[in-house]
């Protein structure tokens, strides 16, 4: 096997796990093909392997080692070309060394400083406490898509509630850890204790909606924000959208969070391209 044909195997590998997690994103890469814009692809397996670290490993000694070694990576990336397949892939693309070092070292910085952050007090301090990690990573992917010039808020704010959804959706596995997805008032408002999470029940039910609406809320501000979205970040919240929207309206919304499955159809296939022509108005 020759070297790229093992580079594009390994890169494939992180794409696949990427896809595992938002399989939707198979509708925008009709449009955002792999063999042309290679880095787009990359740069999204490099953001979940950043993401699984930071959120999916429970021992934070175990996820800052994982974190240090990205930094490692990251900040001689551009002077060795990378180790890891992601990275070489995007420093193989010229954007990649024309944007500042502290770019790429922001995210994984961000991640390491809130591993071991405990329970918000409330849906604010939530939202506070994902910003700087997904704030970082959501400038990283404007820069690349659209330009260091174009603005990330909107991006940033998809990013921190799509991550906050997810964890609801996690619910019942986190229900052990420091940090549970629901926030401490949220908790109190509706007479639920930790050991309570993992049960269905009346108030369970209500919390998890209550959480629903703010997020839903939150992600109506998040339109009036500034800057644009990649076509991964468009369908991703696209689909995070319908996704609470469905579950606000369950008796039971967690099955409904948990039961998430990729619909497609010529909606998502309509819509994908309609994301897809307007990041190429705005990229130029």
């Amino acid at each position: 096997m020759s070297d790229i044909a093992a580079s594009t195997g390994a890169l494939q590998s992180y794409v696949d796990k990427w896809l595992a997690i938002q399989p939707y994103q198979r509708m925008a890469l009709v449009f955002v093909d792999p063999r042309r814009y290679p880095g787009h692809i990359a740069l999204a397996g490099l953001e979940q392997e950043l993401l699984a670290a930071a959120y999916g490993i429970r021992e934070p000694q175990v996820a800052a080692t994982k974190l240090h070694w990205w930094a490692d990576e990251l900040a001689g990336a551009a002077v060795s070309g990378g180790r890891h397949p992601l990275t070489q892939r995007l420093f193989a693309d010229d954007r990649a060394r024309a944007m500042p070092i502290t770019g790429w070292l922001a995210p994984v910085r961000a991640a390491t400083a809130q591993l071991e952050e405990g329970t918000a007090t409330d849906f604010s301090a939530q939202l506070a406490a994902a910003a700087p990690l997904h704030d970082a990573l959501a400038a990283l992917e404007t820069a690349w898509w659209f330009g260091s010039q174009a603005p990330s808020q909107r991006a940033a704010r998809c990013a921190v509630l799509g991550h906050l959804l997810h964890t609801l959706r996690r619910l019942q596995d986190d229900a052990g850890r420091d940090r549970l997805p629901l926030p401490m008032a949220c908790l109190a408002r509706y007479g639920l204790s930790r050991r309570e999470l993992d049960q269905p029940g009346v108030a369970r039910n209500q919390a998890i909606k209550a959480q629903l609406a703010d997020l839903n809320a939150a992600w109506r501000e998040a339109a009036c924000l500034p800057g644009p979205l990649s076509v991964f970040r468009a369908m991703e919240s696209r689909h995070h959208i319908a996704l609470l929207r469905r579950a606000e309206k369950a008796a039971d919304p967690l099955a409904i969070l948990q039961a998430d499955s990729s619909r497609g159809g010529i909606g998502d296939s309509f819509a994908a391209w309609r994301m897809a022509r307007d990041w190429r108005r705005l990229a130029g």
